[in-house]
């Protein structure tokens, strides 16, 4: 879809929303430990309520600039779709990862934390990788069945996911690369050991690429023609 948008513009919403969800995954995480007194329940609802509420704003108000991916995972199944070319996605997956790093310092600067950290939350095993790929697969597939049928839902079903995501799978969620590299800067409730993200990484792509295929042939009506 050609948007009335220059690529600058829509590199900067992917910059800025991305950054926004980790500092809204962090900062919540750094006021959820600090609140819930060493209760790891309460701390991961706060963490959760907050995730799920930033998610449903940021797409909302960047959706209708540059699609609301803030997500390389994200990106890459809609150039799958051959909805976006691989020069732009490059872009957008660079702005992405730039702006998770820049959340996770903003983070750490609002709650006078040294800005960048080396986390040490060990995240990691099959178990962890598995719930990584469910993840991301079920996230994609919300986004693509929404897209096809929903469009205006987009942003409640995401948030919602996410806020259930965080419960039912095993790694809480992340869902996201560009979150996951973000979220190995923060040594706080909501980091992940930097040597740990690869595989995290690679699950979701894993999920991602699983779920875009699914998604072409699933949700493909007798009318839409073969791709």
């Amino acid at each position: 879809m050609i948007r009335p948008f220059s690529l600058a513009q829509r590199l900067t919403a992917e910059a800025l929303g991305t950054g926004l969800l980790v500092a809204t995954v962090v900062g919540s995480g750094v006021m959820a430990e600090t609140l819930a007194d060493g209760n790891d329940a309460i701390a991961l609802l706060g963490n959760t309520i907050a995730t799920g509420a930033i998610l449903f704003v940021l797409i909302t108000i960047f959706a209708g600039i540059s699609g609301a991916h803030f997500n390389p995972a994200l990106t890459v199944g809609f150039v799958i779709r051959r909805e976006l070319r691989w020069p732009h996605a490059a872009s957008y997956i660079g702005a992405q990862v730039a702006g998770g790093i820049l959340g996770a310092m903003l983070a750490h600067a609002m709650f006078a934390l040294p800005l960048v950290q080396a986390a040490s939350q060990a995240r990691t095993g099959g178990a962890q990788w598995l719930a990584e790929g469910v993840a991301t697969f079920g996230l994609l597939l919300t986004i693509y069945g929404c897209v096809r049928f929903r469009p205006h839902a987009v942003a409640a079903a995401v948030g919602l996911y996410i806020t259930a995501g965080y419960w039912f799978t095993a790694s809480t969620s992340f869902a996201n690369p560009a979150v996951t590299i973000g979220r190995t800067l923060t040594d706080t409730f909501s980091g992940i050991r930097p040597v740990d993200a690869p595989g995290f990484v690679a699950a979701q792509l894993v999920g991602a690429v699983l779920a875009t295929w699914l998604a072409i042939w699933l949700f493909r009506g007798p009318h839409d023609g073969r791709r």
